[in-house]
């Protein structure tokens, strides 16, 4: 089975993030969305997408195209994680909120989510992200906390179904 990391970065960060993840995920291939086919998105069995927030809450902007085609294809059986960028200092009534609007659109589809975390640990007061306690993927903060994004990759990495540890 084939897993990919899609990623939309505008100033870099969610691009660094998905190539530490491209190495926490042994075989994966790391791609920016706004250079997929759909040939290249529909031959991958599991799909780690990551954005980054920005606004008042909006997807990074590459995802916003790149949705609207993902969207548009079947992707029934396949498997997706997420993982978002956000700052809790700055905006902490908006974190992450790219990656919930994100899961918000799988979800209305019918497709598989995986990799939801606790939301303990974080400092923010809202979030679409955001589901009870839990946080709907993996949530990053490299503008106040990146001392923790190699342990929080870690640890979420562990909990991935389709990624042998």
């Amino acid at each position: 089975m084939q897993t990919a990391i899609f990623y939309g970065s505008s100033l870099g960060n969610t691009q660094f993030v998905a190539e530490k993840l491209h190495a926490a995920i042994p075989g994966s291939d790391c791609l920016a969305v706004n250079d997929l086919t759909v040939s290249e998105i529909v031959k991958y069995d599991n799909i780690v997408l990551g954005t980054s927030t920005w606004g008042v809450g909006n997807l990074q902007d590459d995802f916003e195209l790149f949705v609207d085609l993902l969207l548009s294809l079947d992707m029934s059986g396949k498997t997706f994680a997420l993982f978002g960028l956000g700052d809790q200092h700055t905006y902490p009534d908006t974190f992450c909120n790219g990656m919930g609007k994100l899961y918000a659109l799988l979800i209305d589809k019918g497709w598989n989510v995986v990799g939801r975390i606790s939301a303990e640990g974080y400092d923010f007061s809202e979030s679409e992200a955001q589901e009870g306690n839990d946080l709907v993927g993996l949530a990053l903060d490299e503008d106040n906390e990146p001392d923790l994004t190699d342990i929080r990759i870690k640890n979420w990495v562990q909990i991935l179904p389709f990624v042998e540890n």
